[in-house]
């Protein structure tokens, strides 16, 4: 017998049968969702600390006038004279970075890091709380964090502005090119 062909006759499922399977394809699908947001945004927060934590983001090259690199808040400069390097810079001691452009880029990324860890510790509230609230907690969290990484992105450009590839990449800190 063909289904739905003429002259045959089908049985529906009763509604709370067939609620009962869409009940269950429905937490299915969504706990896979969760688990894969959870494992996407353990990915983001590693790239954001190790963005963060990086040293060096722009480094010497054959064509520097000067040895050495630089990143958010971190910076090393040689002598030229011995491959020594002498390095400066703290995110603790903010006065330390010395550009404006570097301190607004290090504060965003560095909220946006703390946003994207603190989702993380958000995912134990799964404990406690209904599955919909935690969703909303973390994505909104999310939404910040991404929305200070592209503050970054502004801020890096105005860095990239301010790099004078002709004095080599350590021009934007004074007395170094």
């Amino acid at each position: 017998m063909i289904p739905g062909a003429p002259g045959t006759t089908t049985t529906m499922l009763p509604a709370s049968e067939a609620a009962k399977i869409y009940q269950t394809n429905y937490v299915r699908n969504s706990r896979a969702i969760g688990v894969l947001w959870a494992i996407f945004t353990i990915l983001f927060a590693i790239v954001n600390v190790v963005c963060f934590i990086q040293p060096y983001w722009i480094g010497d090259g054959m064509d520097t006038p000067q040895a050495g690199y630089f990143g958010l808040f971190h910076y090393c400069i040689g002598n030229g004279l011995s491959r020594d390097l002498t390095c400066q810079g703290s995110f603790t001691e903010f006065s330390t970075i010395p550009s404006g452009a570097f301190k607004a880029a290090s504060f965003f990324i560095g909220m946006s890091m703390v946003l994207v860890i603190s989702c993380i510790g958000c995912f134990a509230l799964f404990f406690f709380c209904r599955t919909g609230t935690v969703y909303k907690i973390c994505g909104w969290m999310q939404l910040a964090a991404g929305r200070r990484l592209r503050s970054e992105h502004m801020w890096c450009g105005l860095i990239a502005h301010s790099v004078k590839c002709s004095a080599g990449p350590l021009a934007v800190y004074p007395n170094t090119a």
